[in-house]
């Protein structure tokens, strides 16, 4: 991701250092439940014990949903549907449990998923669908496949509260080996755009910037990637509002 002009930025010193790669954990110990997607958690944990085969999870990016289907597929020893799958897997029919993720973004097969949600409902064959958008979104050309999958058990994912946006920052830190101040995270949660995909955002940014730096995240190294990210959304920056005497 570019980033916006700085100063600091003009030489070797202020170059961005490159980003370690890191693995995000999808255990079901590192979940984070909250208002907002303690339903669809729940729904997860059920299985095998579903009253319908069919269940739908919607949310935002990075909401949830992935990590939600991962912990399915490590219950159920779920099959992953790529794009071409879905006319087979129907075909072949059978009770292993299946996942089509971002059914309404990526360019399945509108008669495959016909054919599979059918095939789910006759011999009761879990199925677990993902989505950003709700059903009557969905880019599709009949209304059959909008018909079987309104069938479906459906959860919202939604993150509600401040505390759900202080754990997914707990969590993405943790997955970097980085600890951060609890108190920077409850500055950025006060004055960052109010999304899940915003916290990914922001925790990438702020991660390159300290290793740049060669520090710790601190309050400024906070204040300068909200700044950054203001930009990128068409906002002004503004000035810190802290003391930073103890920063560094």
């Amino acid at each position: 991701m570019a980033l916006p002009a700085n100063p600091d930025n003009g030489g070797p010193k202020g170059q961005l250092t490159l980003e370690l790669g890191h693995t995000p954990s999808h255990d079901a110990a590192d979940f984070l439940v909250g208002k907002g997607n303690a339903l669809a958690h729940g729904r997860i944990m059920a299985f095998p014990h579903w009253p319908d085969p069919v269940t739908l999870l919607v949310g935002p990016a990075k909401s949830g949903k992935s990590h939600l289907a991962r912990i399915f597929a490590d219950r159920s020893g779920a099959r992953y549907a790529g794009t071409g799958d879905l006319e087979a897997l129907a075909t072949e029919g059978g009770v292993v449990p299946v996942i089509v993720e971002d059914v309404d973004r990526l360019d399945y097969d509108e008669a495959g998923l016909f054919h599979l949600l059918n095939q789910s409902m006759r011999e009761q064959r879990p199925i677990l669908l993902t989505a950003r958008e709700d059903i009557a979104n969905w880019p599709l050309a009949t209304d059959d496949v909008r018909s079987r999958a309104r069938r479906a058990t459906a959860y919202a994912l939604e993150l509600t509260d401040d505390i759900q946006l202080s754990q997914m920052f707990v969590k993405l830190f943790g997955d970097r080996q980085i600890k951060v101040d609890p108190r920077i995270i409850a500055y950025l949660v006060a004055r960052m755009e109010r999304s899940a995909e915003e916290v990914v955002s922001l925790a990438d940014l702020m991660d390159r910037l300290a290793l740049a730096k060669g520090t710790a995240i601190t309050r400024s190294i906070a204040a300068d990637a909200l700044d950054r990210r203001r930009i990128v959304h068409g906002g002004a920056s503004q000035e810190q509002d802290w003391d930073t005497e103890d920063d560094e």
